[in-house]
């Protein structure tokens, strides 16, 4: 299989933290949204919405989406339930992650980490994404004060999508000393089997 996508991307991290997990071989194809690479025509025909990551199978299908390429490759694993219940907590904790997380603590963490965003990072903005994003981390504190994983006591994709950006917050400047139940979480999650970090490509 390939996976296109940005080393130094949150979303790009989640397959590649789980395909090493399932210890399944990829090459990664780094292509870049910062410099117009999602946008040309040989890209778009993977992907016409031009964005990473995209996962291409072996027989030359895609799939787009980090949270879809992540219940593709975690079907029949551990990182997701077959109880219909649990499977649809799963869903719930990945919706959160795209509309309740993902544009406050990553949109920050990129306004603060990339110089061409910088004319973006208005005071308002800057406001605006800290207190989105420390209002997600409540929900993730309540929830982890009363479970070690998201959904229970085992590590699913729930938490390898939420802990892609959560654990790299810092670079947006939110302050998880704040959110004690959420850094012991991160540590449970960097210390289940087969952890790789932001860097790792395969």
């Amino acid at each position: 299989m390939k996976l296109y996508g940005m080393k130094d991307s949150g979303n790009c991290y989640k397959p590649r933290l789980l395909l090493a997990k399932l210890d399944i071989p990829f090459e990664h194809v780094e292509t870049n949204s910062r410099d117009g690479s999602t946008r040309q025509p040989a890209f778009l025909a993977k992907n016409p919405n031009g964005k990473v990551p995209v996962l291409e199978l072996d027989d030359g299908r895609f799939i787009w989406e980090s949270n879809a390429i992540l219940l593709y490759l975690a079907e029949g694993t551990r990182f997701l339930p077959a109880d219909g219940y649990r499977r649809a907590l799963v869903y719930q904790w990945l919706f959160f992650e795209q509309y309740s997380h993902e544009p406050y603590i990553a949109v920050r963490r990129a306004l603060t980490k990339y110089p061409e965003r910088a004319a973006l990072a208005t005071p308002e903005r800057m406001a605006a994404t800290l207190d989105g994003g420390n209002r997600a981390l409540e929900v993730m504190e309540r929830q982890l004060a009363s479970t070690p994983f998201l959904i229970g006591a085992e590590l699913t994709v729930a938490d390898i999508a939420l802990y892609a950006y959560t654990h790299d917050a810092d670079t947006g400047g939110f302050d998880l000393s704040l959110f004690p139940a959420v850094s012991a979480w991160l540590e449970r999650v960097a210390n289940d089997p087969g952890h790789v970090p932001l860097s790792y490509v395969g």
